[in-house]
């Protein structure tokens, strides 16, 4: 049997998840988790072969958990399910050392599928959006994801510099050099096209 923990903050969702890949002979989901954080316990206590995770939830993202997973030495590998269609999230995923990057709206055997090729060592990605990723590269660095993120929160340059310990004229030039990497007028668009990109 294929062990396999689910994450997913919408509960109608994960249900579904859940009833449709029980209904496969060699998988079983061995835990549900509504976030990374929550997630985190549940393959401890559970330790899956697969863990199927969301992208964006509360707490702790999909790319998060990803991350600390790996951090942490866990051997399970990871399947990322979504709704966002996204390079950029796509790309931060395979970087990340996710073994697979699927699409909800993908039908219910080809998610069992994917689940058992991930387990089989085998790398899963929805192939539309493979070609789009190799197309339209992240152009952030990690510090300036951080700061833009901040700013989209609407955290004023000060604000920002405080918490990623900066001083706001640095935050400023971040701030300066990806509106002009994203060709944008102010650090609004900015966090509006990155956040549709999935470079946040």
């Amino acid at each position: 049997m294929i062990r396999v923990v689910l994450v997913e903050d919408q509960a109608l969702v994960l249900g579904a998840l859940a009833a449709l890949l029980n209904l496969e002979p060699d998988i079983e989901v061995v835990g549900r988790a509504a976030d990374g954080e929550e997630a985190l316990g549940v393959v401890e206590e559970t330790s899956p072969d697969v863990v199927l995770t969301d992208i964006e939830m509360p707490r702790m993202t999909g790319l998060d958990l990803l991350a600390a997973l790996r951090d942490r030495g866990d051997a399970c590998r990871v399947l990322l399910v979504t709704t966002f269609a996204r390079a950029g999230y796509l790309r931060r995923a395979l970087d990340g050392g996710a073994a697979g990057y699927v699409l909800k709206d993908a039908p219910a055997v080809e998610l069992a599928d994917a689940v058992r090729r991930v387990h089989r060592g085998l790398r899963v990605v929805d192939p539309e959006l493979a070609a789009r990723a190799w197309t339209d590269r992240d152009p952030l660095t990690d510090r300036e994801r951080q700061v833009l993120r901040l700013a989209g929160e609407g955290l004023s340059n000060a604000a920002i510099g405080e918490r990623l310990h900066l001083a706001p004229g640095t935050v400023r030039n971040y701030l300066s050099e990806v509106i002009g990497k994203l060709g944008v007028g102010n650090r609004v668009e900015a966090h509006r096209v990155a956040r549709r990109k999935g470079w946040l």
